[in-house]
């Protein structure tokens, strides 16, 4: 009865569960013969490519186990690069190698590894060892993303990402995520990763949360998370508002990074995001959204549409951390003139 009354507070506050989250805007939006775009990384890194969104460089595919051979060939101009399956997920059987060592590999960690065990590491993808489902896998082996020098005071080894929520395009909610020792370098909240909020006008940093407790400062590095200015926000809101295009999904989360040569880059999509972007942002998902209904709504019956830039302007007006009120889900946006 406990549990009973707690959701139904927290719904009262406009916090989403996953039953709503799949039932109103997983499967309300997001067609199932579109999945495969962004479960597989190399699909959704072509797409991109074709439509002309910085995403990682793409060094090469190996897709059968009498490819492995071309490995050599691949990586033979670089020194560092990123080896990961096409439909992993949660950050599992991802190799980041950054440098060479006597005919050796360094990863980003430290550790040597050597040309036998990466091509093992190549066969257990391709096997389907990390694949959604357990199906055979592709290898795809990309540029390896150098984190801004922003976030060397906040971040531990690895690549910090955002992860941006979209629904029809309209950015709703977003997040930055810092590896952390326990993460072992990874972005990647179940594994020990700080979630920090994001203010979305600004891309000013919030509070963080670890382990699923509020905090202001990294547990390694005891900086605080708060009040970190992200560069270029708006080239990430806009990448991001842009994968409604790209993907033909309505309801996604679109994972980027921020490269201290190249900028904000995309890295991947989510058909299912997780909900935890909610205790981040100290506030739900559910306003937001029905706020996009409402001016979609309101767009559609004017005979309207709105480009990304607008897309963009709409949601950093309304989901800015700066309004001291939540929108609210009853509420339609004014109809456009």
């Amino acid at each position: 009865m406990f549990f009973w009354k707690t959701w139904k507070a927290l719904q009262a506050q406009g916090v989403m569960g996953i039953n709503r989250r799949n039932a109103d805007y997983v499967l309300k939006y997001n067609k199932r013969h579109l999945y495969p775009v962004v479960d597989d990384k190399i699909l959704t890194k072509e797409r991109a490519i074709a439509a002309g969104i910085n995403v990682p460089e793409m060094y090469g595919i190996i897709d059968t186990e009498k490819d492995i051979d071309k490995f050599d060939s691949i990586v033979a101009p670089y020194s560092d690069f990123v080896v990961k399956p096409a439909q992993g997920a949660g950050g599992d059987g991802i190799l980041v190698i950054a440098d060479r060592y006597e005919g050796r590999y360094r990863t980003v960690s430290g550790k040597i590894i050597s040309h036998e065990e990466i091509e093992h590491h190549i066969s257990s993808i391709l096997s389907g060892l990390y694949s959604l489902g357990g199906h055979r896998d592709r290898v795809l082996i990309e540029y390896r993303v150098t984190p801004d020098e922003i976030f060397k005071s906040i971040s531990y080894e690895g690549v910090p990402d955002i992860r941006i929520i979209c629904l029809m395009g309209y950015p709703v909610m977003g997040m930055l995520r810092l590896p952390t020792r326990q993460s072992g370098g990874k972005a990647n909240l179940h594994q020990g990763a700080i979630g920090v909020g994001v203010d979305l006008a600004t891309g000013l940093t919030l509070k963080g949360t670890w382990l699923n407790n509020i905090i202001n400062k990294h547990p390694d590095t005891t900086n605080p998370v708060e009040g970190v200015q992200l560069p270029d926000w708006n080239g990430f809101m806009t990448l991001a508002a842009s994968c409604y295009e790209l993907s033909g999904l309505g309801y996604i989360g679109v994972d980027l990074v921020l490269d201290q040569d190249k900028g904000p880059l995309i890295l991947e999509l989510n058909a299912r995001p997780g909900l935890n972007i909610q205790i981040a942002n100290d506030t739900g998902l559910t306003a937001r959204c029905h706020l996009v209904e409402h001016h979609l709504a309101a767009l559609k019956k004017a005979g309207k549409t709105e480009t990304v830039d607008e897309r963009v302007a709409f949601s950093q007006l309304h989901f800015g951390a700066q309004l001291n009120a939540e929108p609210s889900d009853t509420q339609p946006s004014p109809e456009p003139a």
